[in-house]
């Protein structure tokens, strides 16, 4: 009767601990759910800016056809040009100031969120220099217009908090990534096990066992380890179908992961017992 309670205890334990894993893998997605809505609505701002500097462009394409005429007096119709040419900036900065705010409050991917603050910096910094070329030159001709040297330092001063802003949120979005995908496992025959409290009268991973006894892993690289033994056991529960356990050409086990995202998803930690 006795021996009947304990196996009813265990069970009752492996059910709590893989309601407890459950709901962990539960708040992941979520969180990878939040992700892809956030990418989706920077995206929509990226694309905004673009139409905002196409925009930039037709105006600096009027003022270079302007400068390239043959009237003489056209400095009223270039700062007509130049007046547009804020307007779409301002528009721009503001829709900066959005991305900025999503980029610092948001959670994206972190290769989505690279290659939109990427693009968007290499295209800042090429509007930059062109505004800057045609400030020389306007100068030159004596048509200064002091409004444009505002619109050269607010660009300059939006490019350097988006740059530092996305540095940021890369560093925090690593490190979920990071975490994500680490793993630890260990094997050892049934002394190393119990002495490093990992293995006690058939139950795994009790209170208080050793954590540095494990190899920590990325599950994204590791997906095969050899056990140096001709008899070895899993003792933390994984899914059948995806990993294979078989000997190899010297007769010495190899466990294979085929499906590394199932094969963790029970536990985070694989305890492996050899003979």
């Amino acid at each position: 009767m006795f021996a009947t309670l304990a196996v009813v205890a265990c069970k009752n334990e492996k059910t709590s601990d893989l309601s407890e894993t459950d709901a962990r893998i539960d708040s992941l997605q979520k969180v990878i759910e939040q992700k892809d809505n956030e990418i989706n609505d920077v995206m929509a701002t990226f694309n905004e800016i673009q139409e905002g500097f196409r925009l930039i462009e037709q105006a600096e394409n009027t003022v270079t056809l302007m400068k390239s005429g043959e009237q003489v007096n056209k400095s009223d119709q270039i700062r007509m040009s130049i007046r547009n040419i804020q307007q779409s900036m301002q528009h721009n900065r503001d829709l900066i100031a959005k991305l900025q705010q999503q980029v610092r409050e948001g959670s994206t991917r972190s290769e989505q969120l690279r290659r939109t603050v990427e693009t968007l910096m290499k295209q800042l910094d090429d509007k930059s220099e062109s505004l800057r070329q045609l400030q020389a030159e306007l100068e030159q001709k004596d048509i200064h217009i002091a409004e444009l040297d505002k619109t050269v330092a607010d660009l300059n001063t939006n490019i350097g908090d988006l740059q530092q802003e996305a540095q940021q949120k890369q560093q925090t979005i690593d490190t979920q990534d990071k975490q994500l995908n680490t793993a630890y496992y260990v094997f050892g025959n049934k002394k190393e096990l119990q002495n490093q409290n990992i293995y006690h009268k058939g139950k795994v991973l009790r209170a208080n066992f050793n954590k540095n006894y494990f190899t920590k892993i990325d599950i994204r690289d590791v997906k095969e380890i050899k056990l140096y033994s001709k008899d070895a056991e899993l003792l933390t529960t994984h899914p059948a179908g995806t990993y294979t356990l078989q000997p190899d050409a010297q007769k010495q086990y190899v466990l294979r992961i085929t499906n590394a995202q199932q094969f963790w998803s029970t536990s985070k930690y694989l305890v492996i017992l050899v003979k």
